[in-house]
């Protein structure tokens, strides 16, 4: 597959508009992170329990463990509100947008909306296979490819500093 010139360019239209969608995940991450931190009995141990696809036998046992659950719940927490800030500051862009596409993936297998699975906990809409959860974690899959934060963020001084060096 070959593309030409024009194909090949994504424009500073398409930089913004990518650069903003950036900034809005990091915003949704920032916010569920801090929600969470401050609310001191929150622990993903329902949501976990609740699973019932292929991973179910890992989330049960993350789920029954206490020193597992204390670990995911914080790396779940604490990962959101860095998650947020990078992306919304555009530093490390690739690797938080990588990131934050691994633990969307996994908050997907959790609750996958397919057919036949039918959960307890309460959901704003109802989804068949595609939910938000797939469509935000293709935005930061996306984002890995384009360096937003090259163009608009804290990147772009790493970026100079990493060529000087």
């Amino acid at each position: 597959m070959s593309f030409d010139k024009n194909e090949q360019t994504i424009g500073s239209g398409g930089i913004i508009a990518l650069t903003l969608l950036r900034i809005l995940i990091g915003w949704h991450f920032l916010y569920e992170g801090f929600y969470k931190l401050a609310q001191e009995s929150w622990t993903a141990k329902p949501v976990l329990n609740g699973s019932k696809w292929i991973m179910n036998g890992v989330y049960s046992w993350i789920a029954d463990s206490p020193s597992m659950l204390s670990f995911v719940d914080s790396l779940n927490m604490y990962g959101m509100v860095i998650l947020g800030f990078g992306l919304i500051l555009g530093l490390f862009t690739r690797w938080l947008a990588l990131g934050g596409a691994v633990l969307l993936l996994l908050f997907s297998l959790i609750n996958p909306p397919l057919p036949g699975l039918y959960y307890t906990t309460p959901t704003e809409g109802h989804y068949l296979i595609v939910n938000k959860n797939l469509i935000e974690m293709m935005a930061l899959v996306a984002l890995v490819f384009i360096p937003t934060g090259k163009f608009f963020g804290l990147d772009r001084f790493l970026y100079a500093f990493l060529k000087k060096s």
